[in-house]
């Protein structure tokens, strides 16, 4: 009974979400559509509960749960935190629009809460299984969102590429699994990185490694495997693209985490090199690529696939500072995008979706204040100083030069430098040319203070960036070690 009752509140946060993920489904069939502000304000309750639950069970110590198929440490309990955070934000962004678009119903609160279950399920997995039921949970929940526009033919096409794709990354990662249980004889992390201690690796073990590694290259959107995101970003409804390009990507580094560090480190010379192969063609392709966009959600699709380059740089140093300010980078990368994200969804209107970089000209006419927020967030994007995306990638790059790699930080910085050309681009559009589009910008008046608190956090944390990266020094030394 008390392993039992251990259990049930390891697990709370994860039960809390899924339980009102099914009430919010059930709610909906009786409310008229005039008051489904009720549906919105409860997944936003859902979420403050379970942060409540996440920061009243958290405790210095790991714990394990469901027979050490569940784990509760630090890492796990910041980037849940952070997924509610990223998650809220999306909500209260995403409002107006669902409104407008016939798609403010129950099935979308209940989809993103099932996604963030996934997450939740992905950032404490301790067994493959675990975090492959996670990953298929929050990869199924995307793909039915990304479709929810019933009548939208680009968004059913994007589904569509979303769920082929993904389903033969997932045979791949589960395919890798597969092999490295083979190899071990054990599913469980702590397990197989017992097994593997001091034993040098095999062709079955390097096989499975590659299929795992090329799994997780897939979830992160990185070179090779990138060629669904700019499609998917594309035909996504605006709403669900921010979803897809921000907070899953802190349940993915989790992935990587628990897959790569905590249970292959003896293959840790093989997974560094595919790391360094991937994290360098992302930079190139995502940032060369993007200068030849004229669709806004595709040029950040393809400075999402640089920006995993710069995350797998802090991955691929295999140091503690590096795997500390891959975390930073993650959190820093999913603040900008949830940002940026929402200046899109602020312009958009019935009937308009502003994803032309053309929609963007003018803007500080129209309004400078949300120029200026703008252009907080493309400065931040493209590693200017002092914004928050400039430390950031000092903190991957130093990282890597610790390790070794003096001249991939340097290819990296000249990228970064060729890729600030597509941010500045927006910046000279909304304070250089002539409006296109002159119709007044209405926003409910939360949206509006979330999404300034939001940019301006850009800035705030880019000049303070400490109690952040203590944050992550935190969640990964107690974790880790």
């Amino acid at each position: 009974m008390e392993n039992i009752r251990y259990d049930l509140i390891t697990a709370l946060p994860e039960i809390i979400v899924v339980c009102m993920a099914m009430f919010i489904l059930l709610a909906d069939l009786f409310l008229k559509p005039a008051n489904r502000i009720a549906i919105y304000v409860l997944a936003q309750v859902t979420l403050l509960a379970a942060a409540y639950a996440t920061f009243s069970t958290h405790a210095p110590s790991v714990g394990y749960g469901f027979t050490g198929t569940f784990v509760d440490d630090a890492m796990a309990d910041v980037l849940k935190l952070l997924i509610y955070l990223g998650t809220s934000v999306i909500f209260v962004y995403s409002r107006q629009y669902l409104q407008q678009r016939d798609m403010y119903r129950g099935e979308f609160y209940a989809l993103v809460l099932f996604a963030v279950v996934g997450m939740m399920i992905m950032v404490s997995g301790q067994n493959m299984l675990t975090l492959y039921i996670g990953l298929e949970l929050l990869s199924l929940s995307l793909y039915a969102l990304v479709a929810l526009d019933r009548d939208n033919a680009k968004a059913t096409e994007a589904a569509m590429k979303y769920f082929v794709l993904a389903a033969l990354a997932s045979g791949m990662l589960l395919y890798g699994m597969s092999m490295i249980y083979g190899a071990t004889g054990s599913l469980n992390i702590a397990d197989i990185q017992h097994v593997l201690m001091g034993q040098r690796a095999n062709p079955v073990l390097i096989l499975g490694l590659v299929f795992i590694v090329s799994g997780l290259a897939f979830k992160l959107g990185a070179v090779p495997f990138q060629m669904w995101v700019p499609d998917v970003y594309e035909g996504s409804p605006t709403a669900v693209t921010m979803l897809i390009s921000s907070v899953p990507k802190l349940a993915a580094f989790a992935l990587v985490i628990r897959l790569l560090v905590q249970g292959l480190p003896a293959l840790v010379v093989n997974w560094q090199q595919m790391l360094m192969i991937m994290a360098v063609l992302s930079i190139v392709i995502g940032n060369i690529t993007a200068i030849a966009q004229t669709n806004l959600k595709r040029m950040l699709a393809y400075s999402t696939i640089s920006h995993v380059g710069f995350i797998l740089y802090g991955l691929m140093s295999a140091s503690m500072n590096g795997f500390v300010f891959a975390m930073f980078y993650t959190v820093s990368y999913v603040l900008m995008t949830l940002a940026g994200f929402g200046i899109i969804l602020l312009l958009s209107r019935k009937g308009f979706e502003a994803d032309k970089l053309d929609d963007l000209k003018g803007l500080n006419q129209r309004s400078p204040w949300h120029a200026f927020l703008m252009m907080i967030v493309m400065l931040s994007m493209a590693g200017i100083p002092p914004t928050l995306g400039f430390y950031a990638k000092f903190t991957v790059l130093q990282a890597a030069f610790e390790a070794g790699y003096m001249w991939l930080v340097v290819f990296a910085v000249l990228m970064a430098v060729i890729g600030a050309f597509y941010y500045l681009r927006v910046i000279k559009l909304m304070y250089f040319d002539e409006p296109v589009d002159r119709h007044p910008i209405q926003a409910p008046l939360d949206m509006r203070i979330v999404l300034g608190v939001n940019a301006l956090a850009l800035l705030a944390i880019g000049l303070m960036p400490q109690s952040l990266i203590d944050l992550c020094i935190y969640a990964m030394t107690k974790s880790l070690s």
